[in-house]
């Protein structure tokens, strides 16, 4: 990515809680724990933010920094490898700094148990040499705000967990919210778009911001390509069209696993291995990225014998329930 479009990517997260649209608990809780801590003069809490990807972690965790006055210092689960990496990243901490960690419960289970002092009492002990000679020296750390941020709180443990003062959950963004979004992206961008066009992005972007932004830059080509440069509600479903989302905000993927359970297994549930191995893709992709999106429409249902599509799904195929065709099992 070339430096005028990390300037871009940088300009469209907003820096304040005000422009930040939509997660109205979420952010109100955030807003009090601020105004507490910075009226006492102290550091603020630990917080876990989760929830699926795009839906404005990383951009929270700024602003909650940047509400404070604090430096923010970032770094992802799978970065830190060993303890010795978690250590050095802490003691360059200053007093109230944040350290935000992505992707927390990718942790390894080592560098997680160093994190617990560091969380409840601001200490590490450190190993010094080795064999009959080793030792343990305890550091003294700085008073700090450790916020993560996870896409599947149910991977950490529960140790961890606990030690997170304020657990926020964020949830999908209403069409509306994802206009007001897309709106001072595309001034953001210079982008000519009217209002309608804008929400036609909106109601097709998944309920994520990510991808609202996204699917503007790619509706900006295309107007500017095919048209007079000016996003409207047709230009914008035109070039949705082309990239396979439809109406509903599904994408080819989508289409796939619906149509996989309903047809290649018959309606019946299915399990997530057997369904990766259906549709080409990675267990995980499935379960992180297009599952959420699919329950929380109403097309996909997971049950304790498997994923079954619902009703709405099978009516986006001409079907009602039990229509299947039957085939004989295999063994």
């Amino acid at each position: 990515m070339n430096s005028k479009e990390e300037e871009f990517d940088k300009s469209l997260r907003p820096q304040m809680f005000a422009d930040f649209p939509g997660q109205g608990n979420v952010k109100e809780q955030l807003q009090i724990m601020v105004a507490a801590a910075t009226g006492r003069g102290e550091p603020l809490n630990h917080v876990l933010l989760s929830g699926p990807p795009g839906l404005g972690k990383t951009t929270l965790a700024n602003i909650i920094a940047n509400a404070c006055g604090r430096q923010l210092k970032a770094t992802s689960g799978p970065v830190i490898e060993k303890p010795g990496d978690l250590a050095g990243l802490l003691s360059s901490l200053d007093e109230g700094d944040v350290l935000f960690i992505d992707e927390i419960h990718r942790l390894p289970r080592q560098v997680e148990e160093y994190l617990y002092s560091a969380m409840e009492d601001f200490r590490i002990d450190i190993m010094v040499d080795s064999g009959v000679a080793a030792r343990s020296v305890q550091v003294n750390l700085p008073h700090f705000c450790l916020i993560g941020a996870t896409t599947r709180q149910g991977k950490l443990s529960a140790p961890l967990r606990d030690r997170f003062t304020m657990k926020c959950r964020m949830a999908y963004y209403s069409p509306l919210e994802l206009q007001t979004i897309l709106i001072r992206s595309a001034r953001v961008l210079s982008v000519q778009a009217e209002e309608e066009g804008l929400l036609e992005i909106a109601r097709r972007a998944r309920g994520t911001p990510r991808i609202a932004n996204n699917l503007l830059r790619w509706v900006r080509d295309f107007a500017q390509v095919r048209h007079s440069s000016v996003v409207t509600k047709p230009i914008a479903a035109e070039a949705l069209k082309m990239l396979n989302i439809d109406d509903d905000g599904l994408d080819e993927m989508d289409n796939r696993i619906l149509e996989t359970i309903i047809v290649k297994f018959k309606e019946r549930p299915v399990g997530l291995k057997s369904l990766a191995v259906a549709v080409g893709e990675e267990e995980e992709t499935i379960e992180d990225v297009y599952e959420p999106y699919l329950i929380q429409e109403g097309f996909l249902l997971r049950t304790p014998s498997g994923r079954i599509v619902t009703d709405r799904a099978l009516r986006r195929f001409g079907r009602t329930s039990g229509t299947a065709p039957h085939q004989p099992e295999l063994f």
